[in-house]
């Protein structure tokens, strides 16, 4: 994938120094509290299992089926909220969501069996996937070309904060209450913002691009007016009116959207998608304080061990929103891509040939270093791996397939992950922690290769601009 030309004039963005206004952020903080769902919601699982299995009499393979079926969910709950999201609206999506969130929770928080947990796990899910597919999407369109990259890694940083909220959450229930169902006030924080988000975005806009392309341009002008510095408005206003045609007929958007070029550019968001879960980071996620348990660790020893994962998480995400103002999309991939490969080897090593007990007792030494080993891959992950994904499958795709392509890639994405999260606990407990991290660490030079010879530099475009590229460079008349 050649590089998008950054010496031509007519190429350069045209709002390079483009202030940002009010509402911008606003609209930025609410719809990425479906992030912050999103990772509350993946990351609590990681301490409620520890009481839940108890309560629930879970197996190895039922804690897989808990864990991972809401990723199932979400990777439906994603390709759904793609399709519906061209057709509906963003917002409206978003909206849907929020009440998703909010049963989902309550159901799981009250299942009274592990069959009823599975199930408004997978609700949730539907709620995860949504947001994961659709609020990045949102955010793109409706921020300046020139803090897109800022914008839409903050989806990335509230996924992040809400798996450490979680951390804590988990840590500090189980110190103030204790027992048993500890785990159901775990699930049932999440119902909080919920309601905040479902409340907060019925009063946002929906995307000026969205409503382009119904061809509803009074309403696209009016969100460029709201969101945009006024020397701006026009210009912009032209630019996506002359990027998209309203859908007219059926057959007509059918047509759009099989255009080779565009299968194409599924096929590369599709790969960078899985990219990212093939790491293995939510086995970390998900499972840390239970693999800590298996290194030696006890279970409050584990919580709170745990909670190091969200700190480094939040922090080098930080790290990484401002590497990305620094550097291209491309480097910062393939430098998370090869750090968390080098780690996974490490954590990897460390556990086979050094022993689990000494004298009797816990190897801590052992612990220590899977835990360090935790952290450093962590901090490639956050800081480059997850953010530049995100914020790739907002940029790549052409507006009249963007929410369903988007979709997609979020389903394999998911897809990708609940095989992992549902095999994990079985792998873990057959063939033990070195050749699960071994066995990740294999997949990542393949990722790694992947990364070189497919990721493309989107730095310092427009949608539109990335769009025009795209369709040159993957049009096979164009190529020789």
């Amino acid at each position: 994938m050649s590089e998008i030309n950054n010496n031509n004039p007519a190429s350069q963005p045209t709002s390079a120094t483009q202030s940002v206004e009010p509402l911008v952020k606003v609209i930025a903080v609410v719809a990425t509290l479906g992030g912050l769902l999103f990772g509350y919601d993946t990351g609590v699982i990681a301490g409620a299992l520890l009481f839940m299995k108890h309560d629930l009499h879970l197996t190895p393979a039922t804690t897989g089926m808990v864990t991972s079926f809401l990723i199932l969910g979400s990777a439906f709950g994603a390709i759904s909220a793609g399709r519906m999201a061209d057709r509906l609206g963003r917002r409206k999506i978003i909206l849907i969501m929020a009440v998703v969130f909010l049963t989902g929770s309550l159901g799981c928080a009250m299942a009274p069996n592990v069959e009823l947990m599975i199930t408004f796990r997978f609700i949730l899910g539907l709620a995860v996937g949504g947001a994961a597919a659709i609020v990045p999407v949102y955010i793109a369109e409706i921020v300046p070309a020139n803090r897109r990259w800022q914008f839409v890694t903050l989806q990335e940083m509230m996924i992040v904060s809400g798996q450490l909220i979680a951390y804590v959450s988990n840590a500090t229930i189980n110190e103030i209450w204790g027992g048993e169902e500890t785990w159901r006030w775990m699930l049932g924080v999440a119902c909080v913002p919920a309601v905040v988000l479902w409340v907060g975005m019925l009063f946002l806009p929906d995307t000026p691009r969205w409503y382009a392309m119904h061809g509803r341009f009074k309403e696209a002008r009016d969100v460029l007016k709201r969101t945009r510095d006024s020397r701006y408005v026009e210009r912009e206003f032209n630019n996506i009116r002359s990027a998209v045609k309203p859908k007219r007929e059926k057959s007509a958007q059918r047509n759009r959207t099989i255009s080779v070029w565009m299968k194409r550019l599924v096929a590369l968001g599709i790969g960078i998608a899985m990219i990212q879960q093939l790491s293995g980071v939510n086995t970390i996620m998900f499972y840390a304080p239970t693999m800590l348990q298996a290194a030696g660790m006890g279970t409050n020893a584990s919580l709170i061990a745990t909670i190091a994962n969200g700190v480094i998480s939040v922090l080098m995400t930080f790290v990484g929103i401002m590497l990305l103002s620094r550097f291209g999309r491309r480097p910062l991939l393939l430098t998370g891509q090869i750090g968390c490969t080098c780690t996974l080897v490490a954590i990897g090593l460390v556990t086979l040939l050094m022993p689990e007990t000494v004298n009797g007792d816990p190897n801590m030494i052992r612990c220590w270093l899977v835990l360090a080993g935790m952290l450093v891959f962590l901090s490639f992950q956050q800081a480059a791996l997850s953010p530049v994904t995100w914020l790739l499958l907002s940029e790549i795709f052409p507006l009249s397939i963007r929410g369903r392509a988007t979709g997609l890639s979020v389903f394999a994405m998911q897809i990708t992950n609940f095989t992992i999260a549902l095999l994990f606990p079985t792998m873990l407990d057959h063939f033990g922690l070195p050749a699960c991290f071994l066995s990740f660490a294999a997949v990542g030079i393949a990722g790694g290769i992947f990364v070189i010879l497919c990721a493309p530099e989107t730095k310092g475009k427009s949608l539109e601009q990335l769009e025009k590229h795209f369709r040159e460079e993957l049009q096979p008349s164009a190529r020789v």
